[in-house]
């Protein structure tokens, strides 16, 4: 349950920073609440969690024709999946600004990742059960 929580509260702030960051992303309201920036990082994990693995699974075919840069796209697109099913609380103007900040959140995630929830040394080392 705990890293729930943790990947959660990475979603949203990977979010944030990309409203912050990329033009034509926002959290209408000023300022967003709370609340708003944790329902949309709610809604971007659901999304992530069961609509990607099927589009990947879908798009295969490009992921190999592009070496793997398809998957920037298939990013892009759940963000802006994530804008439309959240509705008023997340606004992303068009695909451009959803390329860019699908990069920005995969960055920030992946640092936040990396300092928040880092893996445990011993299963990144490929030692498992030693004494």
């Amino acid at each position: 349950m705990r890293g729930f929580f943790i990947r959660w509260g990475i979603h949203a702030a990977s979010l944030w920073v990309a409203a912050l960051v990329v033009p034509g992303i926002s959290f209408p309201g000023d300022p967003p609440g709370v609340v708003q920036v944790l329902m949309v990082a709610l809604i971007f994990g659901l999304v992530n969690a069961f609509v990607r693995p099927v589009l990947a699974l879908a798009s295969c075919g490009f992921y190999v024709l592009t070496l793997g840069l398809f998957h920037f796209v298939v990013n892009a697109l759940m963000l802006l999946l994530t804008a439309w099913l959240a509705g008023p609380w997340l606004d992303v103007d068009g695909f451009f600004a959803a390329f860019v900040g699908a990069l920005v959140v995969s960055v920030i995630g992946s640092v936040l990742t990396w300092v928040l929830d880092p893996p445990d040394r011993d299963d990144a080392q490929g030692i498992v059960g030693r004494d």
